[in-house]
């Protein structure tokens, strides 16, 4: 099982299954507007951050994800978060089917959004749909209660992310049996499924070790000002 390419899942990304959703200037590389804000830079002798001034502009914000290099000491660090990056080194837990599942994209963006900013699963916007694909399931009267979804892409892997449900429909299996779809799909495409989580969230690292995901290494997620 070669991991290298989860050292930086955003660059792979974008230069590889995300291609035809990214710009880029010289070494420097990030999502078109609305899609994500992950940006990634090609180490070299110091001009990638040139790159990436020139791509996102002075003053704008460099989301590095979990970028494995930093940029020069004078751009500021307005954001940084303790995580970790797990992987599925064997098979799934078992996760019975408690509801039906659904496909999600354009037209339920609206909702999309509504429940990623009631639940708070990380960064989405309006076109990270794209990235997919994303899963849902919807209540009796139509409601969108839970999701999850394909985010990064790097070669030979998938990113299970946007994993979320209202708190009042918690504990009924959504989000396992969510992911339950998602590795069957991951795996029938040749990909292996890795995920990130910020170590605060006791609750989902407790459920993705129950389903049989192991962490592969911490992460620190971090936000830069282009100076």
């Amino acid at each position: 099982m070669d991991t290298t390419p989860l050292d930086d899942p955003v660059g792979g990304s974008l230069h590889g299954n995300h291609a035809h959703l990214a710009r880029r200037v010289g070494r420097a590389a990030t999502y078109l507007p609305d899609v994500t804000t992950f940006a990634a830079v090609d180490p070299g002798d110091g001009g990638e951050w040139d790159d990436l001034t020139r791509l996102l502009g002075p003053g704008a914000d460099a989301d590095l994800f979990s970028c494995p290099v930093l940029p020069p000491a004078h751009w500021t660090e307005f954001f940084h978060l303790a995580g970790r990056q797990l992987i599925l080194p064997g098979a799934l837990a078992d996760t019975p089917r408690v509801a039906d599942v659904i496909e999600l994209g354009a037209p339920d963006a609206a909702e999309m959004l509504d429940l990623v900013e009631t639940t708070r699963p990380g960064p989405f916007w309006p076109r990270t749909h794209e990235l997919g694909p994303y899963l849902g399931i919807r209540g009796a009267d139509g409601l969108l209660l839970a999701m999850a979804g394909v985010r990064l892409r790097p070669p030979g892997w998938s990113e299970i992310s946007a994993v979320c449900t209202v708190p009042e429909a918690r504990g009924r299996g959504y989000a396992a049996q969510l992911i339950g779809e998602l590795v069957a799909r991951i795996t029938a495409l040749g990909d292996r499924p890795f995920l990130h989580v910020a170590e605060t969230n006791t609750g989902a690292i407790a459920l993705y070790e129950r389903l049989g995901f192991r962490t592969r290494t911490p992460v620190t997620f971090r936000g830069f000002r282009v100076p």
